[in-house]
């Protein structure tokens, strides 16, 4: 005969861990949406935090309550990634994920500063606190745009590889020129100083510490200038194309339920997963 497990607790275990996954990491349950709003405001508390603190007059003023304010919200994302490393299916698949690592740093700068006090030696606190602005990128857990975006910018990563090497090219380019024509007395005293007035004048920021005086240096940064405006649509143009063409995709293949009006089900459905109503066939 099989010995079957019979073990109550061993049941009850299983199924705790099943339901604080379907919490954790889903988001298209009543308890998984609170939960993730609920870390959502965290987040954005915690970086608030982050940043009065680092304004002297109201860390000066309020540092006790900020002190305890940034310990809560330690415990509580320590709480959480305890939670999830508990009910990931892969934990050392997640532990090394991007989110993974972001969870592991937005807890770990204030254990290090209460661990090793004697860190100040070595490092600036400001860097400790500086990391704990980490805790932001967890936001992209949670939005679905912040996925939609970087799979549009991943789709077009050759295009605007090959965009910025033409930029790279021209930049290159005039800058040599500019030091053969305004010459080390106007300030272009190498090609790399012309290479970087050539980027800041292409992206119209302009910093003003080196400027043309020649009147054919002037012509040509005046070109650039005006370059630099076409040449900043370019990008924004290849993401958003590739955007849009991703959300029509999408739209195209998710059916919606005409009886209850629930969408996001895939084409290969034959019923709604919400209340139960056929699909009409292509025939029909």
């Amino acid at each position: 005969m099989t010995a079957h497990s019979t073990d109550p607790k061993h049941h009850t275990a299983h199924s705790l861990k099943e339901r604080m996954y379907v919490v954790i990491f889903e988001s298209d349950t009543k308890m998984g949406l609170l939960f993730d709003r609920v870390l959502i405001y965290a987040i954005l508390l915690s970086v608030l935090v982050v940043v009065l603190d680092s304004v002297a007059s109201i860390s000066k003023q309020f540092h006790g309550e900020l002190v305890t304010l940034e310990w809560m919200f330690t415990i509580l994302f320590s709480i959480e990634y305890i939670a999830r490393l508990y009910c990931a299916k892969y934990r050392w698949r997640y532990a090394t994920s991007f989110y993974g690592v972001i969870d592991f740093l937005a807890v770990v700068p204030t254990y290090l500063a209460l661990l090793f006090p004697e860190l100040h030696a070595l490092i600036d606190v400001r860097v400790l606190r500086l990391i704990r602005m980490f805790r932001i990128f967890k936001l992209t857990a949670y939005i679905s745009e912040y996925q939609h975006l970087a799979e549009a910018l991943t789709a077009s990563r050759r295009k605007i590889l090959v965009f910025l090497s033409v930029v790279l090219m021209v930049v290159t380019v005039m800058g040599s020129i500019m030091y053969v024509v305004e010459g080390p007395s106007n300030g272009f005293t190498s090609i790399p100083i012309a290479v970087y007035w050539a980027i800041t004048t292409m992206t119209t920021v302009g910093f003003g510490d080196i400027t043309p005086h020649t009147d054919l240096g002037k012509l040509i940064s005046s070109a650039m200038m005006l370059m630099g405006w076409g040449t900043l649509a370019v990008p924004t143009g290849i993401v958003t194309a590739e955007f849009a063409h991703r959300r029509n995709q999408e739209f195209v293949a998710k059916k919606t339920c005409d009886a209850c009006y629930t969408d996001g089900h895939e084409t290969t459905n034959q019923y709604c997963r919400h209340c139960g109503t056929r699909f009409p066939t292509p025939e029909n």
